[in-house]
């Protein structure tokens, strides 16, 4: 069996009702939802939140809310493994019978169901703890700065200050789309990027939505992929 778990509480600070804001005409988790649905991977497709509206509106579009979190997990500071790990805990389903379990965050609509393939194939064939999308930072980290209370100039890498941006080695920064693995990681594993691999995914299928900016690119991004 293999199974999505969408945490989605409420109180997010920079963008009110994240989860469920309206998207395009409709709440942002829907299309999460109903991508996964589509997908037609995944033999269930459950939600986690701590608040009633979101599971309403979740039930709404197909997915299944077995149980409202715990209010111990519905602060800004837990962490996505410690909130799958209660749910898996508390889900009436054999542990055994579930093979993989795909933790998806609600404001993904840019995903694409290649790149959950994609991932669920790599975690079956590599063997490790954890799997999850990548993007290419488009700016060398090694060139990055900060700026002083005065006004002054403080790189963080001051050896690869005057290096030729081809010269640097490319990194990568979690996309913060979906994780992959098994309910054993998921309960015991208390990091998800320590045994983890990777793989990249296009900028145009990921945008990590953290403010406004973000929520109207990731729309315009979605009416140029989709022709809305």
């Amino acid at each position: 069996m293999i199974i999505a778990v969408i945490p989605a509480r409420s109180g997010s600070k920079r963008i009110k009702d994240k989860n469920i804001k309206n998207f395009l005409g409709r709440p942002i988790i829907s299309y999460t939802i109903k991508k996964l649905i589509d997908s037609r991977i995944f033999d269930r497709v459950y939600v986690s939140t701590n608040n009633k509206k979101i599971a309403n509106l979740s039930t709404k579009f197909g997915a299944e809310v077995p149980f409202l979190r715990s209010k111990k997990l519905g602060g800004d500071n837990v962490s996505t493994v410690d909130v799958i790990s209660e749910f898996l805990l508390k889900l009436n389903i054999p542990i055994i019978k579930v093979k993989v379990v795909c933790c998806v965050y609600p404001c993904t609509p840019l995903m694409e169901t290649k790149d959950i393939k994609k991932g669920i194939h790599l975690f079956l064939k590599q063997k490790k703890s954890f799997v999850y999308p990548v993007l290419k930072y488009k700016h060398p980290v090694q060139r990055s700065f900060t700026i002083t209370n005065t006004g002054k100039v403080k790189y963080f890498f001051p050896k690869f200050e005057h290096y030729k941006t081809q010269d640097l080695k490319q990194t990568y920064h979690d996309a913060g789309q979906f994780y992959i693995s098994n309910p054993t990681n998921w309960i015991k594993k208390k990091k998800m990027h320590i045994d983890s691999t990777c793989f990249e995914v296009n900028n145009f299928n990921a945008v990590d939505i953290d403010d406004e900016d973000d929520w109207k690119m990731a729309e315009f991004i979605y009416k140029y992929k989709w022709k809305f």
